[in-house]
């Protein structure tokens, strides 16, 4: 029997089990990362049965992170990233302040050294990349202000960590109290030589980088490949990061995030963050998979009281400081308690520095077992934690005595979705070349138009020009009821992609059975997918070519037969 190679065992058997778990989670009303980690857990070491490559795992994982960080920063400039430094800076540097005292504090409880100690609050104060971004994209707050918070305190925490990543080998001897402190002049030559590294690498990128990686996209978009466009994105997202490590010593996650911001300015953005996006989900789901296989369930047994302190901490003692910081920089309290829950959990960072500890020799194995039950604890709660705070919300809602204010101050956990009041308008899901094409001739023919489309830029420029227009996934249950499609004149779906397509239609038909849907295809399959989800035409674009195609020949055939007569 043919042996299955490590790398596909891993990758098949983990998605696999993923799926599974990702499917009955959502039974149950949990969200599907809980199955994900549950297969970790599965196919970990600490779990009878299969056991992955480990190595290999966390190798998959953290392409998935480059990718998602990529992505974001797609969405995410320079501009935005200065305009919210007065927060993230003091925010991040707050929650250091709480979380390291309180890690030293519970490691001299444990008997640990101090600077397994130090090691362990460091850890618990930086959160996960992965899961912050998940929960601001479910909820529309990606491109908020509180959004754009809460990513750039992720990246200044990132930043910090690269630096103590660094600095940690060289302090090793210190922090075991088996060797001689570093002299002065060494510590602040490494951190000199870090920022220096870090300041060239962002100057590359705004110099060199903003110019020639739009440039590159625009070039590849014009040879029409899709393939090579796809290739393009990959390349760029991966190569950037892996020179930026390499070469700069900044982390893989944090250089892909300069080459998304880099491109970010472009029109092409958009349609690179498209062609990313199933490779990035795919990535991202191994590396919740990766986390559980660390996962020792022992640690549940042995130190429950020790668990649970840790877990208090990244929830209870970094949430009140970024609450704390929040509100004193002018947030709202509702704003403040979002940002907070955001980060009340930690990931990939915590992770790689308690093994960087661990084989350092500073770091107990106890110590990084707590790390990561805590992690994976706190990835579990923070779901649970927002609809809490949407719970809260709700009932703030439903008891304010001033109704506006209550919906402004009560609702921020998920960005608002306000309704349109136009009548006997056409609604139009996705403005890309054939959406762009269909609502110039309608307003051209001054119909009243509402718009659907998930490039935040494109609906800014709609918005500019008078049109109506919301920035979303139309598939999103939240988005399409603010069309008011009981008075539309029709629906007009025109994003190419047919399964999203088809969840558009299906919840346009249950609203308004009567409403008038036409929507587009690429083959006979997604006809009748559609139509059996609802629409009333489907336009397949190769039989409208056709079509067009023959009544030319018919036009042209008519004056050659006329003049043979």
């Amino acid at each position: 029997m043919p042996h299955v190679p490590p790398l596909v065992s891993t990758i098949a058997i983990g998605l696999v089990l993923a799926f599974a778990f990702g499917v009955l989670a959502n039974r149950f009303k949990l969200p599907p990362l809980v199955g994900y980690l549950v297969a970790g857990i599965v196919i970990g070491p600490f779990t009878p049965g299969f056991v992955a490559d480990q190595n290999i795992a966390n190798q998959l994982a953290e392409v998935g992170v480059i990718l998602l960080m990529f992505g974001v920063g797609l969405h995410f400039s320079l501009k935005d990233l200065l305009s919210v430094r007065g927060i993230a800076i003091p925010g991040a540097l707050a929650q250091g302040l709480v979380a390291i005292p309180l890690g030293i504090g519970l490691g001299w409880w444990l008997g640990w050294s101090a600077g397994a100690g130090l090691i362990f609050g460091v850890a618990l104060s930086v959160a996960s990349t992965v899961v912050l971004l998940r929960l601001l994209q479910e909820r529309r707050l990606i491109e908020t202000e509180r959004g754009r918070i809460t990513v750039g305190w992720l990246i200044v925490q990132d930043i910090f960590m690269v630096l103590v990543l660094l600095l940690l080998p060289a302090l090793a001897g210190l922090l075991q109290g088996t060797g001689p402190a570093p002299e002065t002049a060494v510590i602040a030559g490494t951190v000199a030589l870090m920022l220096g590294k870090f300041a060239v690498f962002v100057a590359v990128m705004l110099l060199v980088g903003k110019k020639l990686i739009p440039a590159i996209l625009h070039y590849v978009a014009h040879t029409g490949s899709r393939e090579l466009f796809r290739l393009a994105v990959l390349s760029i997202a991966l190569g950037v990061a892996y020179a930026a490590a390499e070469l700069f010593g900044v982390s893989l996650a944090l250089g892909a995030f300069f080459a998304g911001m880099m491109l970010s300015e472009s029109r092409l953005s958009q349609q690179a963050a498209t062609e990313s996006l199933p490779l990035r989900d795919a990535f991202a789901v191994l590396f919740f998979v990766s986390v559980g296989m660390l996962f020792n369930p022992k640690i549940v047994v042995e130190a429950p009281l020790a668990l649970l302190a840790t877990v208090l901490i990244i929830v209870i003692g970094k949430s009140i400081a970024a609450y704390l910081v929040a509100r004193l920089s002018g947030r709202t309290r509702a704003g403040a308690m979002m940002i907070s829950a955001s980060l009340a959990q930690i990931g990939e960072f915590s992770f790689i520095l308690a093994n960087l500890g661990l084989s350092l020799g500073i770091l107990p194995e106890e110590g990084r077992d707590l790390i990561l039950a805590a992690a994976i604890s706190t990835i579990i709660l923070n779901p649970f934690l927002f609809a809490a705070l949407d719970f809260y919300a709700a009932r703030r809602e439903k008891g304010a005595a001033v109704a506006a204010a209550a919906v402004e101050e009560a609702t921020p956990m998920r960005e608002p979705v306000r309704p349109t009041s136009l009548k006997d308008h056409v609604v139009l899901v996705g403005h890309g070349r054939v959406g762009s094409f269909i609502s110039r001739v309608l307003r051209d023919r001054n119909v009243p138009l509402f718009v659907i489309e998930d490039n935040e830029d494109e609906v800014a420029a709609l918005k500019a020009e008078g049109i109506e227009a919301l920035a979303g996934n139309a598939a999103d249950p939240a988005l399409i009821p603010a069309a008011n499609l009981d008075e539309a004149r029709c629906l007009l779906v025109a994003i190419p992609d047919a399964f999203e397509g088809g969840q558009v239609v299906q919840q346009a038909h249950a609203i308004n059975p009567r409403l008038p849907i036409i929507a587009r295809a690429h083959s006979e399959e997604e006809i009748d997918y559609l139509k059996r989800h609802g629409a009333s035409l489907v336009v397949m674009g190769e039989h409208e070519i056709a079509k067009a195609m023959l009544d030319h020949i018919v036009s042209a055939a008519m004056p050659a037969k006329a003049g043979a007569e």
